[in-house]
């Protein structure tokens, strides 16, 4: 048991899995306002719980796979998650009811939730501390390509055969990660090193997790970026349709600020082992919680004429998302690293909770869209001042 493959190989792979995320996520981007005409919608923002949802039942199902991987080894849960996300899509496929296209949905999600939390516990048994969070930023600098692309992709799917093939492309990117895992990849978690799947290991292991001071605050300001994230991910669609008038341009912009936050993951693994995972991630935080004060107060009050309204939402979509990328990754480093002796169970309930918490934040603010940009900015800023105060009461060590 154990590593098999190269390092290049390893964080493709693990890209790939982490990518089945952002694929179920984003390539659904361009689709959401023709599912609201397509299903008969009364309320055109309902639409957006085709984003949230998925992101529900991912962060709910991280509550199982990460600690029957601790009991029956990541692979297994792995492919069986992968499995499901498979059938869940099939299903979306042939379903015309929206209620039937969400329980679809939150299944693909409980499905995919297993190379959230496993994938990561799998990442967390062959490495630890800075080299920990260098392959992390390793495999989402790959794993940013999948939201630039996925929109771009889905937007020519719908177009091309209507929006049923995006879930036939979920389909073959799942079969095309479960094919690669099982023939390349072994087992990481050896049989001495598992644990029985007994309620009172587990309540040990939320003990141990939640009384960790790095663990919680590090889980509860990741929780804060990722419900930054979140809602831009949810409204996105509305604000550049609704807003600023460039419905169709849309995957474009998306496609480019997301290859922009891509460079954040390059920066981040060539620093991250001599600066350090707190430090980048509250440098990226302060960053971000700056621009964004100035971005709000030039729209709150109307600093710039309405021609300009695109390019400065776009300068700092791309800041947001870079500072994002180069804070998630660090964040799930810092917190994983005290807790690597139940790294799938702790990975789940790291997990699981900030992205509870982080899709009620979406779901709040998604659903104060008013037109204009400005709930999503006001969201963002409160966030990331919250994000920053508690990041510097995080303990540092030496991380």
């Amino acid at each position: 048991m154990g590593k098999s493959l190269s390092l290049t190989e390893f964080v493709a792979l693990i890209a790939l899995l982490f990518s089945l995320i952002a694929i179920g996520t984003d390539m659904m981007l361009p689709a959401l306002g023709i599912i609201a005409v397509d299903l008969k919608l009364q309320t055109e923002n309902h639409a957006q719980l085709i984003i949230t949802v998925f992101l529900l039942g991912t962060g709910l199902g991280q509550l199982i796979s990460g600690p029957i991987s601790d009991t029956y080894g990541r692979k297994i849960v792995l492919c069986t998650g992968i499995s499901l996300f498979i059938l869940a899509s099939i299903a979306a496929i042939i379903t015309s009811d929206f209620l039937m296209l969400l329980i679809a949905r939150f299944i693909q999600g409980l499905g995919i939730s297993a190379p959230r939390s496993a994938g990561t516990a799998m990442v967390r048994d062959l490495y630890n501390g800075r080299k920990l969070a260098r392959v992390i930023s390793l495999a989402m600098m790959i794993f940013v390509l999948a939201p630039a692309i996925a929109p771009l992709l889905g937007q020519f799917l719908m177009i091309s055969f209507g929006w049923r093939s995006i879930f036939t492309a979920c389909t073959v990117a799942g079969l095309i990660a479960f094919v690669w895992l099982v023939i390349r990849q072994e087992e990481t978690l050896i049989v001495k090193n598992r644990q029985p799947f007994l309620i009172s290991n587990l309540m040990q292991g939320y003990k141990t997790t939640f009384t960790n001071k790095r663990v919680i605050i590090s889980t509860l300001v990741q929780a804060l970026v990722l419900g930054g994230l979140f809602s831009y991910i949810a409204s996105a669609p509305q604000i550049f349709s609704e807003w600023l008038n460039v419905e169709s341009k849309f995957p474009l912009y998306f496609c480019g600020i997301a290859l922009f936050s891509a460079l954040s993951n390059i920066l981040n693994a060539t620093l991250v082992e001599k600066l350090g995972m707190w430090f980048l991630s509250t440098c990226a935080i302060g960053f971000n919680m700056i621009f964004s004060i100035i971005i709000l107060s030039i729209y709150y009050l109307e600093l710039i004429p309405i021609f300009l309204y695109l390019p400065v939402f776009i300068m700092w979509s791309c800041v947001l998302l870079f500072t994002m990328a180069m804070s998630v990754g660090n964040l799930m480093a810092l917190a994983m690293e005290p807790v690597g002796h139940i790294a799938g169970l702790a990975s789940s309930i790291i997990g699981s909770t900030s992205t509870l918490i982080s899709i009620t934040i979406a779901i709040l603010i998604g659903m104060l869209f008013n037109g204009t940009g400005l709930p999503l900015i006001t969201g963002v800023t409160i966030l990331a001042i919250i994000s920053f105060a508690l990041n510097l009461k995080n303990p540092r060590n030496t991380a």
